[in-house]
């Protein structure tokens, strides 16, 4: 199965949500999911792609080092604030219910919670081709 395929089919299902309609048939209920992120990823060949999803979650004040990832991975802050500076990309602050993007490969110079005072949660979704460590130090 072609990479493609696979990312236009989870794109499609989250930008094409359904509607909850009653029983009797009236007053559909509000939508209950919304596109979070849509892009394209790099051209993976597709054979042994394998999603990983991670919870990550910083104290206050904590950081990582310099790493970088082997393959494109998508984050969604669930709670706190979320600093970040990835590949050439100007340093950012991601908060609860924002998501944000890394390159395959790109060093990851800041990985941070934004916050002295609360704990910040985000979900790291990976996209991998091949086994291995989701996770390098940078050079």
């Amino acid at each position: 199965m072609r990479s493609d395929w696979i990312v236009t089919g989870i794109v499609l299902a989250l930008a094409h949500p359904s509607t909850v309609v009653a029983q009797d048939g009236t007053s559909p209920q509000p939508e209950r999911a919304r596109v979070a992120f849509a892009g394209a990823l790099p051209r993976l060949e597709g054979s042994r792609l394998k999603a990983t999803l991670v919870e990550v979650t910083y104290q206050p004040g904590d950081s990582s080092t310099a790493h970088r990832h082997p393959c494109p991975v998508v984050g969604y802050v669930i709670e706190g604030s979320y600093r970040t500076r990835s590949g050439d990309e100007p340093e950012a602050v991601f908060t609860a219910g924002q998501t944000f993007y890394e390159a395959p490969g790109a060093v990851h110079r800041v990985s941070a919670n934004a916050s002295r005072e609360r704990p910040v949660r985000f979900l790291a979704y990976f996209v991998c081709e091949s086994e291995g460590p989701l996770t390098a130090p940078a050079p």
